[in-house]
């Protein structure tokens, strides 16, 4: 019975001496509004609909984000472009691109499966919601904004410009 005592007295002083040893040391705490804590390299946030230099979107509408997702998160509906109004290099476009946060999983599917790297998944981790519809990302909360160089979309061509949906790739050099 003593020896169960002293044990218990023993473990209590480890306690208080931790407690007592970390008063004194700095402490870790981050100003998080103020102050953003950096994400690693390889870091999954929230999606972003990227564009090309000259404004126009890089998606094109082909859905193959949508069918990789393996929780049903992604819905898109495509439309034809015009050389009248443009948003996208190729025949179709997303005219409807949603993705509900609530069901996606972050596991970056959408981002392998796309042939124009049109969608990808940046470094934002500030993710809140006040309901459902509010965590169903419409496109032009994901788009990407308008580069200085570049035009807003649907944008005006002449015709002939634009034949191919994907452009031409290149071989890592890597």
């Amino acid at each position: 019975m003593a020896n169960l005592e002293l044990a218990r007295v023993q473990e209590l002083a480890k306690g208080l001496w931790i407690v007592f040893k970390s008063m004194f040391e700095k402490p870790v705490t981050i100003q998080y509004p103020e102050v953003k804590r950096p994400v690693a390299s390889r870091f999954r946030g929230r999606h972003v609909l990227n564009r090309y230099e000259n404004g126009l979107e890089k998606c094109i509408g082909c859905s193959l984000c949508a069918a990789a997702c393996p929780a049903d998160a992604i819905f898109v509906e495509s439309a034809e472009n015009t050389d009248q109004q443009r948003y996208s290099p190729g025949d179709r476009f997303a005219s409807t691109y949603e993705i509900n946060m609530l069901r996606c999983i972050y596991c970056g599917f959408c981002e392998d499966a796309c042939p124009t790297e049109a969608i990808t998944l940046g470094d934002n981790y500030e993710l809140s919601y006040g309901s459902r519809r509010e965590a169903i990302y419409p496109k032009e909360m994901l788009l990407v904004p308008v580069p200085e160089q570049g035009a807003a979309t649907p944008q005006q061509v002449e015709p002939g410009i634009f034949t191919r949906s994907v452009p031409v790739m290149q071989d890592p050099t890597d």
